[in-house]
């Protein structure tokens, strides 16, 4: 019921910026948890940015060089992402839990988006 949908990705040079966005539709009372992970060829998959009410952490690759944040009127949030590294190429999944109009929780992904960093 409750669905997100990514937008933002793209191919980008190393040291650039980009912004993904991530927007919930569905009937939301609340949104309690929302982050952002990341898959690449190989590696299993990893936090990138996760944020609640009590508190936001980053993995440590991206510490200093990405921010997650909320846009509460739209039911959309966002990862920054600036200094762009080859390392950074993945499939970008955002995850966002809370209460539905039903007053079930829910905790649902997106469809991932591509990132890639590259010359």
């Amino acid at each position: 019921q409750v669905q997100l949908v990514e937008s933002g990705g793209g191919l980008v040079q190393p040291g650039g910026s980009l912004r993904l966005s991530c927007a919930a539709s569905g009937t939301i009372i609340s949104i309690n948890l929302m982050a952002w992970y990341r898959q690449a060829p190989g590696k299993q998959r990893e936090l990138v940015a996760i944020s609640t009410s009590g508190s936001t952490n980053y993995g440590n690759s991206v510490k200093g060089r990405f921010t997650i944040s909320r846009d509460s009127a739209k039911n959309t949030f966002n990862l920054q992402m600036n200094s762009l590294k080859p390392e950074d190429t993945a499939v970008y999944s955002c995850n966002a839990g809370g209460l539905s109009g039903n007053m079930n929780r829910f905790l649902v992904w997106g469809q991932g988006t591509q990132v890639t960093v590259s010359s």
